[in-house]
């Protein structure tokens, strides 16, 4: 019971800091997934978490949807979502991980901690080969963080819009997910359990979360979303120290 109550609590706090950060709430339950259910399990319950949370997060930001952006990122993401799921089992993602860790942590350089409005001029097209590609590693690693915050920023939406469309072009993705993971066995039932705990816990997050982010200025929420890809990053080469450990380490003792 412990092991639910946490992942309700959990989920609660990741998915108003991620909401007020732009994204990463799965990203945030990482650490404990893996804790409680091993670190197989972290894709499939979080997708799960993140399925139930969106629901609600869709229906709190419907008016705020960007539905041009929908009708590119949409398609990319369901696309790169079934195939990442596809390869869950079998495809090395630790070095992918670390790649996209520095990714981020490079996105306080490049918008100089918030300060600056954008670092290029986005077109709505490109929203399907960067969902294309986010939706492969997200469903491949489980959560990818908030690597998609850089093309909307680049793309002037920002605040309530971008949880709006970023939910309606997730929402879908993670489900076709989900049904991926269920077909090739790797959502056992003990695991559905867990993601429903993780998600309810969030679900009721969002009503907050909003009236939160409804009074903060375009400029903090782009100095947020920035420091929060940073910390995302970080923790996401982190979590592959071992790695990077074995590979420079026995490196260097030859």
């Amino acid at each position: 019971m412990l092991d639910y109550l946490f992942l309700f609590a959990a989920g609660f706090v990741a998915w108003i800091v991620s909401t007020i950060g732009g994204g990463g709430g799965a990203l945030l339950l990482v650490p404990l997934i893996g804790f409680i259910a091993g670190t197989q399990a972290v894709a499939p319950v979080a997708t799960l978490a993140t399925l139930v949370a969106g629901s609600g997060r869709a229906f709190v930001f419907w008016k705020e949807i960007e539905w041009s952006v929908v009708k590119w990122g949409l398609p990319g993401a369901l696309l790169g979502g079934f195939l990442g799921a596809v390869l869950f089992a079998t495809a090395p993602a630790e070095w992918v991980q670390i790649f996209v860790g520095l990714f981020l942590v490079s996105t306080v350089v490049q918008y100089r901690f918030g300060r600056k409005e954008r670092t290029f001029e986005a077109a709505k097209w490109w929203f399907f080969p960067a969902e294309l590609i986010t939706g492969f590693l997200d469903g491949l690693i489980g959560a990818v963080g908030p690597v998609m915050n850089t093309l909307y920023l680049n793309a002037g939406i920002t605040k309530e819009r971008m949880i709006g469309t970023k939910t309606a072009v997730s929402l879908p993705t993670h489900l076709v997910k989900i049904g991926t993971y269920t077909t090739l066995g790797a959502m056992a039932g003990h695991l559905w359990l867990f993601g429903l705990a993780a998600g309810l816990g969030a679900l009721i997050s969002n009503w907050m979360a909003r009236r939160m982010l409804k009074g903060m200025s375009d400029m903090n929420f782009r100095a947020i979303v920035v420091g929060f890809m940073a910390l995302s990053g970080v923790f996401m080469i982190w979590e592959q120290r071992q790695i990077l450990l074995s590979a420079f380490g026995g490196g260097l003792s030859n």
